[in-house]
């Protein structure tokens, strides 16, 4: 069975071949925070992708949002972007 990280980085390299991926826990750094639950993490996303770097800004997180939306409804509670 994979595991969230393992089933998102799939499913990105699937979608957007993207030159380079890291995909991050940050969990840890939230679990103060009045709003954390322990069953839903927070994410860093690096991506190294000319596909999205062709796109504006809002449409290339769109576009990562759309295919993580699943995930996002109940798994992944931040999402942090950083595309290179």
């Amino acid at each position: 069975m994979l595991t969230l990280i393992e089933r998102v980085k799939e499913k990105i390299n699937k979608k957007l071949e993207p030159e380079q991926l890291t995909l991050i826990d940050n969990s840890i750094l939230h679990a103060k925070h009045k709003s954390f639950h322990k069953s839903k993490f927070h994410l860093k996303l690096t991506i190294k992708s000319e596909k999205l770097k062709n796109m504006s800004r809002i449409e290339a997180h769109k576009k990562i949002f759309s295919l993580l939306k699943e995930e996002m409804k109940d798994e992944i509670h931040a999402l942090e972007i950083e595309i290179e």
